[in-house]
């Protein structure tokens, strides 16, 4: 027996998956902007209480409330996240688009693009987020600058399938510049790449945050990200307080997750040999 999930058109399952993400993305960042530190002060009469109706994700060792501390952590991660995932669409358009204005320029792109993808993203993140000193601001960075690659191959090819048609050939014999070609003809043609680009950048951007913040790079250990939360937690898996890891790291999973799904929606709702389905 088919699910009624099942049963709905790709356009109607990638709206749902949409929607879902983004009430959820939403709500977290609102509801984290809305904590106050008093929510999240040392309590030592409660420290290490197991999930309770009272607290639904437990206490850790300093008896603040783990629900609140992952909100506060998520809403990081997804503020971070969306300005890296933002940032490497910038950098990916604007290459791909200057990749059309001749063949060195193109060979230039390819061979800028091939550099970064032959460092690990990790220890390239490391780098860039430390050399610019650290915190929010250089974590975004170097995100950033390590998840512009495969949105900008993507658009190097799109670019050159568009560059043989007619109507591009016609504008060049009209004496239009390549700048207006790029902007007025490429980009619109392109665009829809770009937010399927932007929509993959965005799981992997939290998700390379975290790891850095894990290994104790980038933000403070005062602030209250995802990565961090876990780092801390794992010293005190071996005395059995198991929530302190599972719950924030199975939210952060169940965000990456969601934005996956609605990404890879969208991306088949625009292949045209899918887009039927």
């Amino acid at each position: 027996m088919n699910s009624p999930i099942k049963k709905l058109n790709l356009r109607t399952k990638t709206l749902l998956a949409i929607v879902i993400t983004v009430f959820i993305l939403v709500l977290v960042v609102i509801w984290a902007f809305l904590i106050n530190s008093s929510e999240i002060t040392t309590n030592f009469s409660m420290m290490n209480q197991g999930p309770s109706l009272e607290h639904i994700f437990g206490t850790d060792w300093m008896g603040r409330d783990m629900f609140t501390r992952t909100i506060k952590g998520l809403g990081l991660s997804i503020q971070i996240g969306a300005g890296a995932s933002i940032l490497s669409t910038i950098i990916a358009v604007i290459l791909g688009l200057l990749s059309s204005f001749n063949k060195h320029i193109d060979t230039f792109v390819a061979w800028l693009v091939d550099l970064f993808l032959s460092v690990p993203h990790i220890l390239l993140i490391i780098l860039i987020s430390i050399g610019l000193g650290g915190g929010a601001f250089g974590v975004i960075m170097g995100v950033a600058f390590t998840h512009w690659t495969s949105l900008t191959r993507v658009l190097r090819a799109e670019i050159k399938q568009i560059q043989t048609s007619d109507y591009i050939k016609l504008s060049k014999n009209l004496g239009k510049s390549k700048f207006w070609i790029a902007r007025k003809q490429i980009f619109p043609l392109v665009f829809t790449q770009i937010i399927v680009g932007t929509i993959l950048i965005f799981p992997h951007a939290i998700m390379h945050e975290a790891s850095v913040t894990f290994l104790g790079f980038g933000l403070s250990p005062h602030e209250p990200a995802i990565g961090i939360i876990l780092s801390e937690s794992m010293k005190y898996l071996a005395t059995g307080n198991w929530w302190l890891a599972l719950f924030p790291g199975l939210s952060l999973l169940i965000i990456v997750l969601l934005f996956d799904i609605a990404g890879e929606n969208v991306k088949r709702l625009l292949d045209p040999t899918t887009a039927n389905e």
